[in-house]
């Protein structure tokens, strides 16, 4: 073996004349593979297991285990090593036995060196080829496994993103009188429906009825159509509803011999039951002429569903404990208005004025319902004030109007403990500070001062100016607005007095 060269492939050499052993090793290794020699077929399957082999040369008539029952074994173990064997005495038999565990190729003993080197040149050949395929075939079901895989994962993905969005558009929702417009035209995105409708039904309106609907083809939906057309749709869709209510299961349409009605331009339908407190209290419905609804899409409607009724059964809640609360409240400020006739309607009239306001300075509509439900309540801390303090007809003296200037306080304070209106309470706290920061409580200066309190307190002043009060008769109009316009910048933000003149000029403040 020439030193310089690398090894070839490794050889087993198994039979039991050493003579013969001896030839071949020295022969093989002069060409440069790895030899390997065993005297029967289990020291072959020995060298077998702790090392690499490539190919086996084995005679047939053996001690302990024949080449037979070698090939047998081998064949057990590893079926991508050639066997060839060598034998003085073929018969048919043998060779059809040890074909049928594998062998490659068959050799009669006396075998020429060099037929031995051909014979292994091609078989070693030939098996590159068979493993190469096997490796291929791995490659190819990996390759599938893979992209199988790969798009159950991205289906995975767009499942999540899906719900996600869902649980993101339904979270945003912020008042019950968008949660059912949101509700159709988010279910009619998320499944590709042309069509989207909610209904409610009771056992008092007796059949549904739709209170929204939107459309990709923004007209109204066939199933509320009154033409002959549709008239059998309408009827059906009506069946299903009542289906749902009764079964509280979904339902599906999904091929075009399942039609609501055959005819109509609706071939796709789902529906679901929305629940509020585990009772039915609507059937969300999509409808298609083209896509077709599948079980997946079906589960989306079905999620959207059910995040919808925990909002609108939130909303209810909210609302519910709220008007509680406002009520109670309102109940405190009637109190207030029965131990002092000033009182008596100044907080409706500041809160109408601030609504005004605000409008004119283009408040959010939320910021006019904060205002709305902060005006009546603004004197609401007065509770805690004493009648000789509160109904006192002369001047206060000092220690009493220090007094009076707890009621903000004491206000916001009650709020506190019932609701958690941040907002609200910020301006029932502030609405007697002063833009210079002479104010009180907090002698917040400017834009320190919440914007809403900023306008509660012009509409207050306003009241109290225009109002008669225990030591003093209403003013006139002239010197009202004579008054707020001289206390802009010192009381008053000048942003909230300029648009109180404009109203005043156009009449609509009430003097």
């Amino acid at each position: 073996m020439n030193i310089n060269s690398e090894p070839k492939e490794s050889i087993l050499f198994i039979d039991d004349e050493k003579s013969i052993l001896d030839v071949v090793s020295e022969y093989f290794l002069t060409k440069g593979y790895v030899v390997f020699t065993a005297n029967n077929g289990l020291e072959g399957i020995e060298i077998i297991t702790n090392h690499k082999i490539d190919c086996c040369f084995t005679d047939i008539n053996m001690p302990v285990m024949n080449g037979i029952e070698f090939a047998e074994k081998l064949r057990s173990i590893d079926n991508t090593i050639p066997i060839i064997i060598i034998t003085a005495y073929p018969s048919f038999n043998t060779t059809l036995q040890t074909l049928k565990n594998g062998v490659v190729d068959f050799l009669v003993k006396p075998a020429k060196l060099t037929q031995m080197e051909i014979c292994l040149t091609r078989v070693l050949r030939e098996r590159k080829l068979f493993i190469k395929n096997i490796l291929l075939n791995k490659e190819v079901k990996h390759g599938k496994k893979l992209k199988r895989i790969n798009a159950e994962l991205f289906n995975k993905i767009e499942e999540i993103e899906t719900l996600n969005k869902i649980m993101s558009d339904v979270a945003e929702i912020r008042a019950s009188d968008d949660v059912y417009q949101k509700l159709v035209s988010l279910s009619s995105e998320i499944t590709h429906a042309d069509n989207a409708s909610f209904y409610i039904y009771s056992e008092v309106l007796k059949k549904p009825k739709k209170i929204a609907y939107f459309s990709l083809q923004k007209q109204d939906s066939p199933l509320n159509s009154s033409s002959d057309k549709n008239l059998n749709v309408k009827d059906n869709l009506i069946t299903i509803i009542h289906k749902i209510f009764s079964t509280q299961t979904p339902v599906i349409s999904p091929n075009n011999d399942d039609k609501i009605v055959h005819g109509s331009d609706i071939n796709y339908f789902m529906a679901v039951p929305l629940k509020i407190v585990n009772k039915i209290f609507g059937v969300l419905t999509v409808s298609s002429s083209n896509n077709i609804f599948s079980k997946q899409k079906l589960y989306y409607l079905s999620f959207i569903a059910e995040k919808a009724s925990y909002v609108i059964e939130n909303m209810a809640l909210y609302e519910h404990i709220n008007q509680g609360i406002i009520t109670t409240l309102k109940a405190f400020v009637k109190a207030i208005e029965v131990r002092d006739p000033y009182t008596k309607e100044h907080s409706n009239r500041v809160t109408q004025i601030a609504v005004l306001l605000g409008t004119a300075l283009n408040c959010s509509e939320e910021e006019i319902d904060i205002l709305r439900i902060a005006g009546p309540l603004h004197d609401i801390g007065k509770i805690g004030i004493r009648d000789q303090i509160l109904l006192k007809k002369g001047s206060l003296t000092s220690k009493e109007f220090a007094k009076i200037k707890e009621h903000p306080d004491i206000g916001a304070d009650i709020i506190a403990q019932l609701i958690v209106w941040d907002e609200h309470q910020l301006i029932i706290r502030h609405h007697h500070e002063r833009y210079d920061g002479s104010g009180y409580p907090g002698k917040l200066n400017k834009k320190n001062i919440p914007f809403l309190a900023r306008i509660l307190s012009v509409a207050d002043a306003h009241d109290a100016m225009a109002s008669d009060r225990a030591y003093r008769k209403s003013l006139e109009k002239d010197k009202i607005i004579k008054i707020i316009t001289n206390c802009s910048g010192s009381q008053f933000d000048p942003q909230v007095v300029t648009a109180y003149l404009e109203l005043c000029r156009i009449n609509k403040i009430v003097f």
